[in-house]
């Protein structure tokens, strides 16, 4: 896929060419899962895969939105009657993000979108967060808006917040807006504050892998809100802000105050110990001792299977397996329940790996995994 097929498709369904085509890329999260709606640390990174969205503005307040992927042809909005639960399916993504832009007192008018894609959608690798940011930087250069790419994560979060009804993070738009090519994003989400981590696995003679498992997931079916309704109920019984405020040195003293709510003590024990394989991984990463973080990727994976719950029997089949075969680490990425994982390998030892966790999904009944190695690529931007 690219921005000329997304022009061309444009054309096609318009009758007329785009005023431009603008990108945004998938994510992997290398470390830091179910902290960023608790003001802790992530390491994200951007997909080479990316979604396009090719756009012409209107003055006449319609919103005309078309995706390759979907059926049932264009969907027509009028922008003044956007409102949370008006719409639905994957039009209520780029659709959100025109009322958020509205709802902040920015002036963006119509305009005619056609999405291409190909970050696999519910596998883990934030689809949606592409849908959005690439529909954000296309409105808001359409109509001259001025808004610097953290912003624009912002308001992308608030649409999937509050107009989709999916209570995320912040990470996922912010990785697709603003991550750098052959870097790892280590954000806090707390202040927003941002630093580029050199993360070029091919010149260590590594390479990074995602086992796409193929079992889809659906962030808005409540169980992703559940967990992030009982971190915020920890953070409410240990009198703290955010489970963020916990240092690693005071988590056994917060386990004892939660030994009556397990499910509780379970997520505040995750989260305060995610938050320090992060800062464990960016010191390595700093050093330029990218084989270390193996381990710390599979610890993180055992706290998200354990501790959150949110592993499936694929996930755990290809980490063990990828681990078993040569692996340096492995872990799920992303909000689990299926979707993908991520293994960091030697060069020398992809294809015994990808051989080895395919073969162990069929001998299990498993539809077959997409594996694929990536390289850090840069966020969003208008590419035609």
């Amino acid at each position: 896929m690219s921005a000329e097929r997304a022009a061309t498709a444009f054309h096609e369904v318009y009758g007329t060419p785009p005023a431009g085509v603008w990108a945004a890329p998938g994510r992997v999260n290398l470390i830091g899962e179910y902290t960023d709606f608790n003001d802790g640390m992530v390491m994200p990174l951007a997909l080479p895969r990316r979604t396009w969205a090719a756009a012409l503005p209107r003055t006449d307040g319609r919103l005309r939105l078309h995706s390759a992927a979907a059926p049932g042809g264009v969907v027509e909005l009028r922008t003044a009657d956007l409102a949370p639960g008006a719409v639905h399916g994957w039009a209520a993504y780029p659709a959100g993000v025109a009322w958020a832009l509205r709802e902040a007192g920015h002036a963006a008018g119509g305009a005619d979108l056609h999405m291409e894609s190909d970050v696999p959608v519910g596998s883990g690798l934030s689809s949606s967060a592409a849908l959005e940011v690439a529909t954000a930087f296309a409105l808001t250069e359409l109509h001259n808006l001025e808004l610097p790419p953290d912003h624009l994560a912002r308001l992308a979060q608030h649409a999937e917040n509050a107009f989709v009804g999916v209570p995320c993070g912040i990470m996922d738009q912010t990785a697709a807006a603003c991550c750098a090519e052959g870097h790892a994003l280590h954000l806090d989400t707390r202040d927003l504050s941002r630093r580029h981590l050199p993360f070029a696995p091919d010149l260590e003679g590594l390479r990074l892998l995602v086992v796409d498992t193929r079992v889809r997931h659906d962030l808005g079916d409540g169980a992703y809100a559940r967990r992030r309704a009982g971190c915020e109920e920890g953070a409410r019984a240990l009198g703290v802000p955010a489970l963020r405020d916990v240092a690693y040195g005071q988590l056994a003293d917060a386990l004892d105050a939660l030994a009556g709510d397990p499910v509780v003590r379970a997520l505040v024990r995750h989260v305060v110990t995610e938050n320090d394989r992060v800062a464990r991984v960016a010191g390595l990463l700093a050093a330029g001792d990218l084989r270390a973080i193996g381990p710390v990727l599979t610890a993180g994976h055992a706290s998200l299977r354990d501790d959150v719950a949110v592993s499936c029997a694929e996930l755990d089949l290809a980490v063990a397996v990828a681990n078993g075969a040569g692996a340096l680490g492995a872990r799920m990425t992303g909000g689990g329940f299926g979707g993908s994982a991520v293994v960091l390998v030697e060069t020398a030892g992809v294809d015994t790996v990808a051989e080895a966790v395919t073969g162990a999904f069929a001998s299990a009944g498993h539809r077959p995994p997409h594996v694929f190695p990536v390289r850090p690529a840069a966020g969003a931007r208008r590419e035609l």
